[in-house]
């Protein structure tokens, strides 16, 4: 049955089936080889999208504006609204609905972005939330693919770090639809939440992945095909940093990490920005408040040839394209 996900929300992957992630994947695949063919398809041509963003970014806002132009869209990138300070997301939603064909939403709480979606009458794409960060998840399958010789339902993924934060979250849905053996290597004290953990297990029952929690780095990285990390601290949480350090500086990703897996041909993947070296003003501060010159992965690793992600982070661009052309061509 041909898949079809036009005028569909794209909020959490809890909310499309693996058939449907599979489409995402397989367009991301043919949405970049026509790119880099220099095939213009201006799939987007007459669509205007805006962007709302409370959180600072890099890659997803630049991602959302070129995957858009590439497809001849108009983007409008908002960043001072009145969106919750004089008028309620409700309003908001319904106002830009009527200005635009998608709205794609970076931010801080969940309840924002649904409630977006629940009244703007348009797609509404997550660009991040607390929670979730689901297009960054079809990067990082995208990813996977370009550079595991394996299908994905044969990969063994290993997150290391904060296993409840929007990325621990979110990759733990994404392989438990994909039928991936996803392993989240944590402090106890990091582990996801036992619902969530629960309703991905139900529906590893129907796609045959392995979904496992441990705080034993060697057992959890053992036979990896990759090795995933992300920030100790995510943006607003910054008064946390000394409490992280001390329950994650022994889960920084090194060398010795990727040699524990056994396996020559695993991939690092960060989602980025990452803290490898002391070369930016956080880094810095780190460094002379905790003595610290790399946190969750050392700038060895980050550098070697087990490094995807620049590539990675391209991909972010393709699969970004491919969630707008899907739900809004």
């Amino acid at each position: 049955m041909p898949v079809n996900l036009k005028g569909r929300n794209f909020i959490t992957l809890k909310d499309f089936t693996p058939e449907e992630i599979r489409f995402m994947l397989d367009l991301s695949m043919d949405l970049k080889r026509k790119k880099r063919a220099g095939i213009k398809n201006d799939l987007l041509k007459g669509k205007n999208v805006v962007l709302l963003f409370e959180k600072t970014s890099t890659r997803t806002r630049c991602a959302f504006e070129v995957a858009a132009f590439d497809e001849g869209a108009n983007v409008t990138f908002l960043t001072q609204s009145q969106m919750g300070k004089k008028e309620t997301i409700e309003d908001t939603a319904k106002v830009l609905g009527r200005f635009y064909d998608g709205i794609e939403f970076r931010g801080f709480k969940q309840e924002t972005v649904d409630d977006l979606a629940a009244h703007a009458g348009v797609p509404v794409w997550n660009g991040l939330t607390d929670l979730y960060h689901p297009t960054q998840i079809l990067a990082d399958f995208l990813t996977v693919e370009e550079h595991i010789a394996k299908p994905l339902n044969k990969v063994k993924f290993v997150y290391v770090g904060d296993a409840r934060n929007n990325m621990g979250n979110s990759l733990m849905i994404g392989a438990a639809k994909m039928g991936m053996h996803f392993v989240g290597v944590a402090p106890k004290e990091l582990f996801p939440s036992e619902e969530l953990v629960a309703e991905m297990r139900e529906v590893a029952k129907e796609t045959g992945a392995v979904i496992e929690l441990t705080d034993n780095i060697a057992e959890g990285v053992k036979d990896a095909d990759v090795i995933y990390t992300d920030v100790w601290v995510s943006m607003g949480e910054e008064d946390q940093f000394e409490e992280r350090i001390k329950l994650l500086e022994p889960y920084r990703v090194d060398m010795d990490m990727v040699k524990a897996t056994g396996n020559p041909d695993m991939i690092f993947l960060h989602c980025l920005p990452a803290f490898h070296d002391n070369k930016t003003t956080v880094g810095a501060e780190i460094e002379e408040k905790f003595g610290l010159k790399e946190m969750e992965v050392s700038d060895e690793v980050f550098r070697s040839k087990y490094s995807k992600v620049f590539d990675e982070a391209e991909n972010r661009m393709h699969t970004i394209k491919a969630v707008m052309v899907a739900t809004m061509a």
